[in-house]
């Protein structure tokens, strides 16, 4: 029996690292490596645990694409550090940790994808949306990646680390129903609706003023999608309440662009680095040790290795 495709948000997973490994974590030449290593030590422990026979490390090739931008200008907006360069705001400790972290994987034989124009969640998306042999777990510490859960053709889960891997939830449509009062058949689809109505401050998503997260949940479960509610809202159903009508109606050029904004793109041209299976060992063990040397990486290149090993 073969393991599942394990696809990584890699940039959620290696901000996470750098934040919660020490910045006195430095190779010889003072560059910081917390990030490195502490994204090394996560892949360790995702082959050590999940067994995935299939892994890929998904990457932001544009971390704020045009579409979105052009649909809301506010998206992500305030994580802008140049406006015409269109950077993130990223630590100064982080940025040069991110091609010692691609070396690595190259050297290990572990494989990257990306798609111009497109984020690692919507390569995420493609990924898992085209995928029809082996189910499917998503390691992220981003709850927007809950709406890519399923139960067919292909089982799709999340395994959310967003409070740490000692506290990772599994969630699969049945748990992510649960968690958020959301019908089961549709708990991916429902999600990224509620999440529009919801709105999400650190992505500069307005939401609709005054539907928080359980209102918006019970509206979409009501309704069985967010077209649905928004006809009924037009047609004065005594259903929706007059409240949440008025409020849906002053939202309507929002809601009109959140789709595009919110769902992730199922269709991205992907572009990966080499083969997506767990390799029997790095594919260039000599240049793996020359990294963890040069970098200072120690035990957390030992323990990629041991998991590659096996």
């Amino acid at each position: 029996m073969t393991g599942p495709l394990a696809l990584l948000d890699s940039a959620s997973l290696y901000f996470r690292a750098y934040y919660a490994l020490p910045d006195s974590l430095v190779a010889s030449d003072g560059t910081s490596v917390n990030a490195v290593r502490g994204f090394a030590d996560t892949i360790a422990r995702i082959i050590t645990d999940r067994r995935p026979s299939r892994l890929v490390c998904c990457m932001d090739a544009d971390w704020r694409p045009a579409f979105r931008v052009n649909a809301l200008p506010s998206y992500k907006a305030h994580r802008v550090a140049d406006v015409e360069a269109n950077e993130e705001e990223v630590p100064d400790t982080l940025t040069p940790q991110v091609p010692i972290i691609l070396d690595l994987l190259d050297a290990a034989g572990i494989a990257t994808a990306e798609a111009a124009g497109y984020e690692a969640d919507d390569v995420i998306g493609t990924l898992a949306a085209r995928e029809a042999d082996d189910p499917v777990e998503v390691i992220s510490g981003d709850r927007d990646l809950f709406q890519v859960v399923r139960e067919e053709p292909t089982k799709i889960t999340v395994v959310y680390v967003g409070r740490g891997w000692a506290k990772a939830e599994v969630l699969g449509a049945k748990e992510l129903a649960a968690k958020y009062a959301l019908p089961e058949a549709v708990a991916g689809v429902a999600y990224a609706e509620m999440a529009m109505l919801r709105g999400d401050p650190s992505d500069g998503l307005p939401g609709v003023a005054g539907i928080g997260e359980k209102t918006a949940a019970k509206l979409i479960s009501d309704f069985g999608s967010l077209d649905a509610l928004l006809a009924a809202a037009a047609a004065g159903d005594a259903r929706v309440p007059l409240r949440a009508r008025t409020k849906l109606a002053e939202a309507a050029d929002y809601l009109e662009v959140a789709p595009l904004v919110v769902r992730v793109a199922t269709d991205a041209d992907v572009v990966m680095s080499g083969a997506d299976k767990v390799p029997d060992g790095p594919a260039d063990r000599k240049r793996v040790l020359e990294l963890k040397e040069r970098w200072n990486l120690g035990a957390s290149v030992d323990r990629l290795l041991a998991a590659l090993d096996g």
